[in-house]
């Protein structure tokens, strides 16, 4: 059924907006809430990080990393006034705090 508000239903009215779609985002604990997380890109650069699915951020980050669902636009807001200007969505890898790559199921890194 058309939604009546649109009229023949081919699209947005005018000034209606795009829901933002909604990113998965790493969190940690930090006493009775939950914090983002920020990284480093490769050239040492504070990025924010986000993903487009829960598996994508699992098979980064491990099975029980904490997420919250976020619009790019709200992380950036909230990246902002700590100098993180950088989103990154989707990372192939990471690399733990101090820098040492994850050991592999043979216990090479």
């Amino acid at each position: 059924m058309a939604d009546m508000r649109r009229g023949d239903g081919d699209g947005p009215a005018p000034g209606d907006h795009a829901p933002a779609r909604l990113l998965y985002v790493p969190v940690r604990p930090v006493r009775c809430c939950y914090v983002t997380c920020f990284f480093r890109t490769p050239g040492g650069r504070r990025t924010a990080v986000a993903f487009t699915t829960p598996a994508q951020l699992r098979a980064t980050l491990g099975q029980d990393q904490p997420w919250i669902r976020l619009s790019a636009a709200a992380l950036r807001s909230l990246a902002a006034p700590l100098g993180c200007t950088a989103l990154t969505v989707d990372p192939r890898s990471s690399v733990p705090p101090g820098g040492i790559p994850p050991r592999d199921a043979s216990g090479h890194r």
